[in-house]
């Protein structure tokens, strides 16, 4: 009877742990999940003593734009300053970014190391927002909050008498890439609750307007050429949905449709591979449905075939830091966990 009763109980517990395995969000299977498990601790193995994470590529380091990235990997696994599996990762590299944000210009840059700041602010801006409320400690959480309101200043005040951005600070120039990366760090401020001017967001979104050319897709600056780029396009796709410009403004529907016949999963069709899709899996995520379903099912399947057996990926020739991150934010976007990416 003790036999029978022991093997009743154990399979009982064999089926509600099996269960328990297979409890992911949509479109997530064990083996997409362990993917990403073995992606997050190779960021945790591979972060530098100081906090930061530091790129192996041949583009540069820049420390505080893969800090950003990588702790931005993190915040989207449920790891935050105070919480989580990797919180002391995520605390080390909050610490970092915060040691290296200038206090009288508002930059979070390491200067030796990153020619082009405001790549290095946006991202470190966006992911400093994004952990601001999960932070328990009050001092911290109110010196964060000076970091990042002078942050938001700075941003406004590098603005261009255009409306975009570009590469530092006292450029007075503008273009795609950067003006993207600026405006999502402002809505993370926004939903964090640093108050972020809205002219300087209406004038951004005016600026990804502009850039637009009749076939839908977003061109590199305004007075560039006319030749459309997909990545530009499906990153302006993702801070337009940010910046609360929906499908039912015209252009932003052209703007996705280019995208969906441009970009593809597992062919880089734009020389930007993994930047392109850090937007694209972002912008369809947000509109849900059929669109995001298929692509994240090819574009997980793609990712995996991907991964290297130390569990980073290698991403766009940047580095290793880069593309584990980008594919981490990627993969995880069905567990919803970092409120910007979130619907």
């Amino acid at each position: 009877m003790a036999t029978t009763f022991s093997a009743l109980t154990l399979g009982l517990l064999t089926a509600v742990l099996s269960a328990q395995e297979v409890a992911y969000p949509p479109g997530v299977n064990k083996e997409i999940h362990e993917a990403v498990q073995r992606g997050l601790q190779w960021l945790a193995r591979n972060q530098a003593t100081d906090g930061s994470w530091r790129n192996a590529g041949g583009y540069g380091t820049y420390p505080a734009a893969m800090t950003g990235l990588a702790g931005m990997a993190l915040v989207a696994s449920g790891s935050t300053p105070t919480r989580g599996k990797y919180y002391s990762e995520v605390r080390q590299s909050v610490d970092f970014l915060m040691k290296n944000a200038d206090s009288s210009t508002g930059v979070i840059s390491v200067p030796q190391e990153e020619g082009r700041s405001m790549y290095g602010h946006g991202f470190a801006t966006l992911y400093l927002a994004s952990v601001f409320g999960m932070e328990e400690e009050p001092r911290k959480q109110e010196k964060l909050k000076r970091i990042l309101d002078k942050a938001v200043t700075l941003i406004g005040s590098a603005q261009s008498s255009a409306g975009g951005w570009i590469y530092t600070p006292d450029s007075s120039s503008d273009e795609g890439s950067v003006t993207v990366t600026q405006v999502q760090a402002l809505r993370a401020c926004r939903m964090s609750g640093i108050i972020v001017d809205k002219k300087v967001i209406d004038r951004a979104v005016s600026y990804i307007k502009r850039c637009q050319n009749g076939d839908g897709s977003i061109r590199y600056s305004l007075n560039s050429g006319a030749d459309g780029r997909p990545a530009i396009t499906a990153a302006g796709v993702a801070v337009l949905y940010n910046a609360g410009v929906y499908d039912d403004q015209p252009f932003v529907e052209k703007a996705y449709e280019y995208c969906k016949k441009h970009i593809q999963v597992a062919v880089d069709s734009t020389g930007h591979h993994y930047y392109t899709h850090l937007y694209w899996s972002q912008a369809l995520y947000q509109r849900g449905g059929k669109d995001w379903a298929d692509y994240y099912s090819k574009k997980a399947a793609w990712l995996l075939k991907q991964q290297k057996k130390d569990g980073s990926w290698d991403g766009d020739g940047v580095g290793t830091v880069y593309g584990t991150s980008i594919a981490l934010t990627i993969l995880q976007l069905p567990y919803a966990l970092a409120p910007i990416y979130q619907r």
